[in-house]
């Protein structure tokens, strides 16, 4: 045996330290090898629709009412299905729509105690009991643990159980039983959540997901440039935090900023007013839902003008300070002619829609005015210090990445960019050339030195390379040839505002491109798919989310309301369990009241993708496949045991 294997196992003793704990790990992990493969889940472009991802997150996409079919099959009405799946969802609030209407309560908790029991028993069935023990809520864990595991065959048990159930509806616990009993069953329908990127902008509460997903029991994230932009902002990159600023103001969501975090924008209120005092800030229009006084509004647009010269100016600033982004087509300011009111765009002038700069410079265009510089320390120094929007960042670098290999499916936000003939685009990061699966690790590697980097330069080439992967034209985010922000402000010719496509999107139907993908990233076989979002799939038109016969799911369909006219849905969601890959539809979500109320669910559609003729194992997965090799080592432990190289520490 070598040194270093002896070494090893010699360490791998300290957790074994006898035959008889290594022999039954060993029996333990084999055991779990043949369980039924874990549910995944899969969202994507939540878009800070916490209210639609909540009921998202509690139904499974379906899965619940899956299991509720399973266990009843037809003994129960679908009206009484519908109604154990919304208690499922909404417990307390449910429970409160029943005590209006139930005259006899306790025959309603027995029922439905009961029924929760049998779902629960189901749910708990592919997990060990040590598994199932570390999800079981403290307050109630020992009398579920019994009830799950109850065998009514068992001589004398059945009174046993009866009294426990009877017990708990007696010394008035009921309620909290089934809301632990509920939430016992939402933690146990899905094992792995994956969040495909774009918690952020557009909806009014990603601070929320957030605040979700701090909690969630088991989940990767793949960035998304949503969320890239205020990673970069919590890292006090100001192009990012300006462009926070401008899309937050944009859809009428600066409470999302000041109320989620606590960033005061105070200083940008009193700069705006003063500044654009007698401007109506036209080309500035707020897309939210109309309800503010018109001095509110008002206000908003005059934020709205002022950040988004702001963030003209910082990026005018951070190109040429970048000339490796190769963006000098996005510097606009000094292409303006501010006597006649135009800018020239490839060799065309065009008229500008508003032409009141009074913070520009002409002879110095993107310097910051003295009391912009102000607004920009102030709101730099608030990102930064805001304790919650840290934290909130800390579990995006934690949990989160550019990409991720999780039982052979390839997840990432955006595209792989491409050459016109579907070849691994080279892009140039600093100094140094990359393309396909290392270009996300070079990106990756900046993005983690602008918050863990000791040497100031490294670090401040990662914040700014996060403002990069949130619009340069060869970022896997974007993947765009550029972002025409300025053009939509200022500018009524639609042909300046194409943002054209990396040639990934076209080539998505292509077996061949894609192959060479999955293959770039590890993957190869039959049973191997690229899962992504950030470009929502027109449903209304007749667009499939399923591309490339079934190996590529596109499955963003817009959980963001301001996608939805165009999507003609809100959003698909995939689960992949031990039968398959299955996609859900989703139609838009109104509020949890009438969720609870109505019984109304949001799935419209179910598509399988992709079943399998035999159940999968937990032996056929990745996890799988981690615990083969911890039992050959040990295996390997336990015969050193037996030949006395190692000797037993009783």
């Amino acid at each position: 045996m070598k040194k270093e294997e002896l070494k090893y196992l010699q360490r791998l003793a300290e957790l074994y330290p006898t035959i008889a704990q290594t022999a039954t790990e060993i029996i333990n992990l084999q055991s779990i090898l043949n369980l039924p493969k874990g549910t995944e889940h899969f969202l994507t472009d939540l878009h800070g629709e916490y209210e639609a991802f909540s009921h998202v997150l509690r139904n499974g996409s379906g899965a619940i009412r899956r299991k509720i079919d399973d266990v009843f099959g037809h003994t129960l009405s679908t009206a009484d299905k519908k109604g154990i799946a919304t208690l499922i969802y909404y417990p307390r609030e449910k429970m409160d729509l029943v005590k209006k209407e139930e005259e006899d309560m306790e025959n309603w908790y027995k029922i439905t105690l009961y029924r929760l029991i049998e779902i629960c028993k189901t749910v708990a069935s592919k997990y060990t009991r040590s598994k199932v023990r570390k999800a079981l809520p403290s307050q109630f864990a020992y009398v579920i643990e019994e009830l799950i595991t109850e065998k009514k065959e068992v001589v004398d048990k059945g009174d046993y159980y009866d009294s426990i159930v009877t017990t708990i509806i007696h010394i008035r616990k009921a309620e909290d039983f089934i809301i632990a009993m509920a939430e016992l069953i939402q933690r146990l329908v899905i094992d792995h959540l994956h969040v495909l990127g774009d918690i952020y902008d557009r909806g009014p509460a990603p601070h929320f997901i957030m605040d979700k997903l701090m909690s969630y029991h088991s989940l990767d994230i793949q960035w998304g440039n949503h969320d890239i932009v205020w990673m970069g902002a919590a890292a006090g990159q100001r192009s990012c935090i300006a462009n926070i600023v401008r899309i937050s103001a944009r859809y009428g969501n600066l409470d999302i900023l000041e109320d989620g975090y606590g960033i005061n924008l105070l200083p940008l209120a009193t700069f705006s007013m003063a500044t654009y005092k007698e401007d109506p800030c036209a080309c500035f229009k707020i897309k939210g839902n109309g309800s503010e006084s018109q001095e509110e509004a008002k206000l908003n647009m005059q934020m709205h003008k002022a950040i988004s010269i702001i963030q003209f100016k910082l990026e005018g600033q951070l190109i040429a300070r970048r000339p490796s982004f190769q963006m000098e087509d996005r510097r606009l300011l000094h292409r303006i002619d501010y006597e006649k009111g135009t800018i020239t765009l490839r060799g065309k002038e065009y008229p500008l829609l508003d032409t009141d700069f009074p913070t520009i410079d002409p002879k110095n265009p993107y310097a910051l005015s003295p009391e912009e510089e102000e607004v920009m320390e102030r709101l730099q120094s608030a990102f930064i210090k805001c304790e919650k929007m840290q934290q909130h960042m800390m579990l995006l670098l934690k949990k989160g990445s550019l990409y991720k290999v999780f039982n052979g499916n390839l997840m990432y936000h955006g595209c792989v960019p491409l050459n016109e003939n579907g070849s691994l685009k080279e892009v140039k990061v600093y100094d140094r050339i990359y393309k396909g699966k290392a270009l996300y690790d070079a990106l990756e590697l900046y993005v983690r030195k602008a918050f863990f980097a000791q040497d100031p330069e490294e670090k401040k080439k990662g914040e700014d390379i996060m403002w990069y992967i949130w619009c340069g034209p060869n970022s896997p985010l974007f993947g765009k040839d550029r972002m025409a922000t300025f053009e939509r402000y200022f500018l009524t010719e639609k042909e300046t505002h194409k943002e054209s496509k990396n040639p990934y999107y076209r080539l998505l139907e292509d077996e061949s491109v894609m192959d060479g993908i999955l293959m770039e990233f590890g993957l190869q076989g039959k049973d191997v798919h690229i899962i992504n979002g950030h470009v929502p799939v027109h449903h209304a038109s007749g667009e499939s989310p399923i591309k490339c016969g079934g190996k590529v799911l596109v499955i963003d369909g817009g959980f963001s309301r301001a996608y939805q006219k165009e999507t003609g849905i809100a959003g698909y969601t995939l689960i992949y369990n031990s039968y398959g890959l299955m996609l859900s539809a989703h139609e838009p979500f109104t509020t949890t009241e009438a969720a609870v109320r109505e019984e109304a669910d949001i799935i419209s559609n179910r598509v399988a993708v992709e079943l399998t003729q035999k159940r999968k194992l937990v032996g056929d997965t990745d996890t799988g496949n981690v615990l083969r090799e911890r039992i050959e080592e040990l295996k390997q432990l336990l015969q050193a045991y037996r030949d006395g190289i190692i000797i037993e520490q009783f």
